[in-house]
């Protein structure tokens, strides 16, 4: 649940010019809310609390500027091709923006892998952030998509294509390898979601 450090008056601005309403607060402490594509802003003194399930557009319209963001993705395909989910982490110097994973059904792992990739980036895009580091463990993934290695899997080279148009949307970005331990959250996401579907 990010906490957004801001004047309530810019911030009410910014939503106005996004064609959001703003209704009065629910308390004495509250000075507005707003609701908007699944999310819902509520602003005290100095600072907007942004709560619900799609939050990425609303922070999108109340951040000042777009920032960077550390992106950590992980795919998990148990039996190959197996059922299989994504796990993905999005990180700036204020903590975790958005976390999360979800099954993708029947794939093998470097198609999870790829799919955990374009969701994590999508997601990333959708809070409007203009510089992401993005990081992930498998090396087959990061050195297709820089274009150190060729693609011959006609459905990875598709899946190659989709992220460069993705990552198009953003002034800078840098994918890399990392260990698995520094992708630790990221995996245990993508995991959670294939336990949770068993």
């Amino acid at each position: 649940m990010p906490v957004i450090e801001c004047d309530p008056s810019v911030a009410r601005e910014r939503l106005r010019e996004a064609g959001v309403t703003v209704e009065p607060g629910n308390t004495e402490h509250e000075r507005w809310r707003a609701e908007y594509d699944g999310a819902t802003a509520v602003a005290y003194e100095g600072k907007i609390l942004v709560q619900g399930e799609t939050l990425g557009r609303l922070v999108a319209v109340l951040r000042e500027e777009g920032g960077r963001a550390h992106v950590y993705f992980d795919g998990a395909s148990r039996g190959n091709p197996g059922p299989a989910a994504v796990g993905w982490v999005i990180v700036t110097d204020d903590g975790i923006v958005s976390e999360g994973g979800e099954r993708i059904g029947e794939t093998t792992n470097n198609r999870a892998e790829y799919e955990a990739l374009v969701r994590a980036v999508s997601v990333a895009a959708d809070y409007g952030f203009d510089t992401v580091e993005i990081r992930g463990d498998s090396e087959l993934i990061v050195k297709q998509v820089t274009g150190q290695w060729n693609a011959n899997d006609p459905g990875l080279r598709e899946r190659r294509v989709r992220v460069r148009e993705q990552l198009e949307a953003f002034e800078e970005w840098n994918l890399s390898h990392v260990p698995r331990e520094i992708n630790e959250r990221a995996d245990a996401l993508a995991n959670e979601a294939l336990d949770d579907a068993s």
